[in-house]
């Protein structure tokens, strides 16, 4: 079978595994397209003309916006939540079409992390090497575009760690995109925490951009977020599938929702939420004893003109929906799956 039969072919999925699938991608606003969309042909020559005129040397503001499709979203996702409280990082295959980077695959990389930072070794870049290798066998010619890793609860941006990385990927061989995935704040099957950015060359200074979102920013990490601000920007991001993709696309959430029904919110954040409350405190008590010159988040200017306790409520609030959340996703899992099959006495 080629992939176009492949693809066709159905997958059973159960009613509320396709409603799931349904709400995640009407909340990450995923677009349909013809399976005959240009975005599913891939031109090595139109490529290789548009990496020789290579406008973003001149503009370093040149690529403004981010496709990914639906199976290379959902791939990432699954990867940044195996690991937990640790980081993990993978790597993502595309093309360039026009100021749009366009990501049509990704695959992890084995690599360990921790809660701060995640490097590939030289194993990783062997198996890197390795792996593209296959997929050029395979007819997939779509260059290396980009990485992703993850921020387990604590936002998507690019501390000083990440911003070297991508600089030296882009010094070596941009186009080159950062994504990152809080999957932590991901919900369940709900919208996806993402974020996709590129860095400024060293010495460039970027015009006055509008105030950025507010975000929670752990108390530990707040210098580091403001220290690199200026040092990227943020592109958009669309997320779009084809009928072709509908096989894939159903085997991998069919894995993916398993593992959420299975799992324990409450367990698997406990460690989170607990860190986010001690943080609260210490941003109450630093805010308290500077008599009211702590920023306890982030967000650029926006964050500027609101008061430490505006902001510590902010953080307050955001935990305590975290919390609401995961309690009643257990309440409603203990009445679907237990109190279901334990007849009544």
């Amino acid at each position: 079978h080629d992939r176009g039969e492949v693809c066709k072919m159905d997958v059973e999925m159960p009613p509320d595994h396709a409603m799931a699938l349904q709400r995640f991608l009407m909340e990450n606003s995923v677009e349909e397209l013809s399976p005959e969309d240009a975005v599913y042909k891939y031109d090595s020559e139109t490529e290789k003309a548009a990496r020789e005129l290579a406008p973003w040397e001149k503009d370093p503001h040149h690529f403004k916006h981010v496709r990914i499709s639906a199976l290379a979203l959902l791939k990432m996702v699954m990867h940044a939540r195996s690991g937990k409280q640790m980081e993990v990082m993978g790597v993502m295959q595309g093309k360039i079409d026009g100021d749009t980077i366009v990501v049509m695959d990704s695959f992890a990389l084995p690599v360990e992390g921790c809660e701060t930072r995640v490097n590939a070794s030289e194993q990783a870049y062997a198996w890197m090497v390795g792996y593209s290798s296959c997929l050029e066998k395979v007819g997939r010619l779509e260059n290396q575009i980009g990485w992703y890793h993850s921020h387990p609860g604590y936002g998507c941006w690019l501390s000083g760690v990440d911003v070297a990385t991508q600089r030296l990927q882009q010094s070596g061989q941009d186009p080159y995109l950062a994504i990152v995935v809080d999957p932590t704040q991901t919900c369940a099957a709900g919208k996806v925490e993402i974020g996709a950015f590129r860095c400024y060359p060293d010495g460039y200074k970027p015009p006055h951009t509008a105030p950025s979102e507010y975000q929670t920013i752990p108390s530990d990490k707040i210098e580091d977020f403001g220290v690199h601000n200026d040092s990227y920007y943020k592109l958009d991001i669309t997320i779009f599938k084809s009928a072709l993709d509908r096989r894939l696309l159903n085997l991998l959430w069919n894995k993916y929702w398993v593992n959420t029904l299975s799992s324990s919110a409450v367990l698997a954040n406990a460690g989170f939420i607990t860190g986010q409350l001690q943080d609260l405190g210490n941003k109450l008590k630093d805010a308290s004893s500077s008599g009211g010159s702590f920023r306890g988040g982030g967000g650029g200017a926006a964050a500027k003109k609101d008061s430490p306790l505006t902001n510590c409520s902010r953080d307050g609030i955001r935990t305590t929906v975290q919390m609401v959340t995961d309690v009643a996703s257990q309440v409603i899992k203990d009445e679907l799956f237990h109190r279901a099959v334990v007849p009544k006495k």
